[in-house]
């Protein structure tokens, strides 16, 4: 106790630069799984992507960011277990606030795609491994964690397929393409639509007070998804069939219906992400927060100030104009060649699995989910379309990440307990 009163502000100004450093590690990284198939199917260019991300990210994580968050994500570790310690607590935060951090920077910089949420929990086990030792693990929790690292990329692998496989079917292999992605792409909207509204309201509004049941988040996202429906049909009557010489068949005409479609899906997927993500980076800091403020004591969850989900925010915006790009390149063009409709059916794959991970209570990555799908797009088309190099790096980096930031954590915590301990 008497550590945390003597150190309190020096523990909040940590907190919140390595708060800020983690949200900025989201934004470089993790934003590509709204942002990576727009640009690559070059529905968008990157500077749109930029502009749009930087906008419905930090809406995302300021208006649905959460109001209360668990102090210890995931249920990895039991809050009370540190009730006579509560230095430790505040150690084992900022430790893994600095070591899901750095772990991102180099991921970024590198250009893998890794999982933030699996960065930040394997820096909370190698905090409490280091601190409470390893028997005050959950390791059922951590291996359920782990299991999604088959599970969501299977799941939206095997949707993105079906749906790349639906579209050539009911549009490409028509005999008028252009008549027939007209016919059938209002329905696709609605589909975006109705899955887009469930991911943000199962996934992100659930915090800021608007507490809806799962089926009546379901009623309001059939009728958001009957709207955007409308606006689609009425935005793609717009739409002119143009000659060319070289497509005889107006495939480039279908895609362009498609790249009115990829717009709403990146706007809606960063608002999702925004409100879903921010919450690694801002757990570990209202948990600090909470104990300095009360003087030690130790809840399950802690309250948010509204500036630490605008401090959450605004790192994720500057990750992802200074180094988001490289990310974006990796997923939108590393894996499998990607058009709007190739794009479309990865992102509502990936959306739908979030959807029903959340139904479940299934814990995933959106990274794994993204790049499993676009797998899956790219599998549909032949395994000759996809870049098995990249594909064994980005796998490569997903089994690094939990141990990574596990070490990062342990050596960082005996630092900040060697200094104020």
């Amino acid at each position: 106790m008497l550590i945390i009163a003597q150190h309190g502000e020096i523990f909040i100004i940590l907190a919140c630069l390595f708060g800020f450093f983690m949200a900025w590690g989201v934004g470089a990284n993790d934003v590509a799984n709204a942002m990576g198939t727009s640009v690559g199917s070059k529905a968008i260019t990157i500077k749109q992507a930029i502009l749009i991300a930087v906008v419905f990210e930090f809406l995302g994580a300021w208006l649905a960011g959460g109001e209360v968050t668990n102090t210890i994500r995931k249920g990895i570790i039991d809050p009370e277990l540190l009730q006579d310690d509560p230095q430790l607590l505040v150690y084992g935060m900022l430790a893994a606030l600095l070591a899901a951090g750095t772990w991102l920077l180099v991921a970024s910089m590198r250009g893998w795609p890794v999982s933030t949420t699996h960065s930040i929990v394997g820096a909370i086990v190698g905090f409490a491994v280091a601190g409470l030792g390893p028997a005050m693990v959950d390791w059922g929790a951590v291996g359920t964690i782990a299991a999604s690292w088959v599970v969501s990329p299977l799941l939206a692998g095997t949707i993105g397929f079906v749906l790349f496989k639906s579209v050539h079917y009911l549009i490409f292999e028509d005999d008028n393409p252009f008549a027939a992605a007209k016919r059938y792409v209002p329905g696709y909207v609605f589909l975006v639509g109705f899955i887009v509204s469930m991911v943000t309201l199962t996934k992100g509004l659930s915090h800021v007070g608007l507490e809806l049941t799962f089926n009546q988040s379901l009623l309001l996202s059939i009728l958001l998804g009957g709207v955007i429906m409308g606006i689609g049909w009425l935005m793609q009557r717009r739409i002119k069939f143009e000659h060319n010489a070289k497509d005889h068949f107006g495939y480039a005409n279908v895609e362009r219906v498609f790249g009115v479609l990829m717009i709403f899906t990146a706007c809606a997927m960063a608002f999702a992400h925004g409100s879903n993500d921010v919450a690694n980076a801002v757990g570990p800091l209202a948990a600090v927060i909470s104990v300095v403020q009360t003087g030690g004591e130790i809840g399950g969850s802690a309250l948010v100030p509204w500036w630490v989900l605008v401090l959450g925010g605004g790192g994720i915006v500057v990750g992802l104009v200074t180094y988001g790009h490289k990310v974006i390149a990796t997923v939108g063009t590393g894996i499998t060649e990607l058009t709007p409709s190739r794009g479309f059916a990865a992102t509502l794959a990936a959306a739908t699995t979030v959807v029903l991970a959340s139904g479940t209570g299934l814990p995933i990555s959106t990274t794994h989910t993204l790049v499993g799908a676009i797998l899956g797009v790219g599998l549909a088309r032949g395994i000759a379309a996809l870049n098995l190099r990249v594909i064994g790096t980005i796998a490569m980096s997903w089994l690094i990440t939990l141990p990574a930031g596990a070490g990062l954590a342990i050596l960082f915590f005996f630092m900040f307990k060697g200094m104020f301990g």
